[in-house]
């Protein structure tokens, strides 16, 4: 992981006290894709002994909000990012530890060209859990906006 990934993943579990209570690691964070794993916490844990639905929700919100920090995070003199939907699908049952990957669903040249048009651009991420054996437990997607400072 080089430096500028890493002071993603602090700054975010600096910043957004959540996402350290839970531990989340953050293994992989480019403007391409970002990788986030929640550790098997039995403190954060469902009635079935996978972690609760709420960490789930957290872990996936927080890996689109990393992608969205290291596409956009250049333009946060101009910008404030703002999760405005999301919508999450549990697939299986997880147990133990999850991974979160997410990904831009809009060409972020795109997201930018829209901002420097004038408009408040609005994008999805697309963000995938799945458990160490590799199953799909869940799918979430999260809409952005770009909100330009007043």
């Amino acid at each position: 992981m080089s430096a500028d990934q890493m002071s993603v993943g602090e700054m975010l579990a600096a910043t957004v006290p959540m996402a350290r209570t839970l531990g989340l690691a953050y293994l992989e964070i480019t403007t391409e894709r970002a990788v986030v794993r929640l550790p098997d916490q039995p403190d954060y844990h469902n009635h079935v002994g996978g972690p609760h639905a709420g960490a789930m929700f957290t872990l996936a919100e927080s890996a689109s909000g990393a992608i969205v920090i290291a596409a956009f995070g250049h333009l946060l003199d101009r910008v404030v990012p703002l999760a405005v939907k999301a919508e999450i699908s549990y697939k299986k049952l997880a147990m133990g530890p999850v991974t979160a990957t997410a990904v831009l669903g809009r060409p972020a040249a795109d997201v930018v060209a829209e901002l420097d048009a004038g408009g408040r651009p609005e994008f999805p991420v697309a963000v995938t859990l799945t458990r160490e054996d590799g199953a799909v437990t869940g799918e979430m997607t999260v809409v952005w906006i770009l909100r330009p400072h007043s």
